[in-house]
């Protein structure tokens, strides 16, 4: 199966667990991967039959966005999801919410969970 993939995509968002990670927010970053049987677009050269990445990344802000999680296992499960509820020619996604701001006393390059779902 084909993909499409989006990577570093950089949100700022209000998730987390602490007080302040909800009223001071944070830098996020989001890795997607959308599994898509591609053929008729790479013949036809037409963007109407193809999921428009610029799309995808238009729906991935404003849900990401539009709520404050405890979990970034949550929000990456409502990127998931509405990638999966907008885009019908897509039958797998892979979300991976990366949080390189996390709140902990170590020196790393972040935090991230990865889900996977299909239809």
């Amino acid at each position: 199966m084909d993909k499409i993939i989006i990577k570093d995509l950089k949100l700022y968002a209000y998730h987390g667990v602490n007080p302040e990670e909800k009223t001071e927010g944070q830098n996020f970053v989001i890795d997607i991967e959308c599994k898509a049987d591609l053929s008729e677009s790479c013949m036809s050269d037409d963007v109407n039959d193809t999921v428009n990445y610029a799309h995808i990344i238009k729906l991935i802000r404003k849900v990401f966005t539009a709520e404050k999680y405890d979990l970034i296992e949550k929000a990456a499960q409502v990127v998931a999801d509405a990638i999966l509820e907008n885009f019908d020619m897509i039958k797998k996604v892979k979300v991976k919410l990366m949080k390189p701001e996390a709140p902990v006393k170590a020196d790393f390059g972040y935090v991230a969970v990865e889900i996977k779902r299909e239809r």
